[in-house]
């Protein structure tokens, strides 16, 4: 099932999504999370028929305004060992032992078609990054891998806006990512239930689904869901270890290999040291795809501010 949180006629709602309209489901649940944690298994051939409201006449609005907490994993191996190449470094052996995760702002929240005001700090060396995230269901604690599927509710999109100037300061004092990444967290346009998810499943939590990330209509990033080395699963049972995950508790999965322009500009620089980098910049159209989701799409601008 895919879901949306939308606006139509002044009123903020969210629904189904069915070929090119919205089923409306507000009067089953106050919100996409909750509902989730409700509905798993909702059916829509045994509610009653509802007008179907065209995609075009509404706004789709991030799939959650408020969630409990934001955790970002660090779970494709490509990614992590690519740009450790990039700098000179070997392989950190730790990775093959947990999965690793930080704490995001959970407060940032941006959705489809939100523009992303950025300080012109920012603009220094901007970076996207392609990643899909999770919405949690259910209340739990100390939860095993073999487990945890049932505590999924659904996936979505999720852009997880770097500035990496800022970012590589503030790591050489050993704490974060901080200011670097505190400013837009970007999720949807949709979000689509584990059932229809993992049916392509190949085994074991890996997932067969394409993501892609094009900037001003230029395709930069390709890869694939299955590349995870360490599954949600896996990821769930270190995020629940001695402390209670709850509904509405979000986990990213990590940057896909090639995800980013830091991993890109880092590798082309290994092979040309003329190579000149690219980032984004103000107007700058990004589109990030993965299959069965959608399209999520943003524009970089310049925070209007007042000092």
């Amino acid at each position: 099932m895919k879901l949306a949180r939308y606006l139509y006629k002044n009123q903020i709602s969210f629904g189904q999504v069915i070929n090119n309209g919205i089923y409306d489901l507000s009067d089953e649940s106050d919100n996409i999370i909750s509902f989730l944690q409700k509905n798993h298994n909702y059916n829509l051939k045994d509610k009653k028929k509802k007008e179907i409201i065209k995609l075009e006449d509404v706004k789709i609005l991030a799939p959650f305004s408020k969630i409990n907490s934001l955790r970002d994993a660090y779970a494709f191996r490509e990614h992590v060992e690519t740009c450790r190449k990039n700098r000179g470094a070997e392989m950190i052996k730790e990775f093959d032992e947990f999965p690793v995760f930080y704490f995001s702002n959970h407060n940032s929240i941006l959705g489809h078609l939100d523009e992303i005001e950025c300080m012109p700090k920012h603009l220094n060396q901007l970076d996207y990054e392609l990643e899909i995230a999770i919405i949690i269901r259910k209340e739990g604690k100390n939860i095993k891998a073999e487990k945890a599927r049932e505590f999924i509710g659904g996936f979505t999109i999720y852009n997880d806006l770097s500035a990496r100037n800022i970012q590589s300061s503030e790591m050489k004092l050993n704490l974060g990512p901080a200011k670097g990444k505190d400013f837009a967290n970007i999720f949807g346009p949709f979000v689509v239930t584990r059932d229809e998810i993992y049916e392509n499943e190949i085994s074991n939590g890996k997932i067969d689904l394409q993501m892609k990330c094009k900037v001003n209509n230029k395709l930069y990033s390709i890869g694939n869901l299955k590349t995870m080395h360490w599954s949600f699963e896996e990821i769930i049972e270190r995020v629940s270890y001695g402390t209670k995950i709850y509904p509405g508790d979000v986990i990213g999965s990590g940057t896909v290999g090639k995800g980013c322009l830091l991993e890109i500009n880092g590798t082309e620089k290994r092979k040309n040291t003329e190579y000149k980098e690219t980032w984004l910049k103000e107007n700058d159209i990004i589109e990030m795809s993965i299959e069965k989701i959608g399209t999520l799409t943003n524009k970089i601008v310049l925070h209007k501010w007042k000092q």
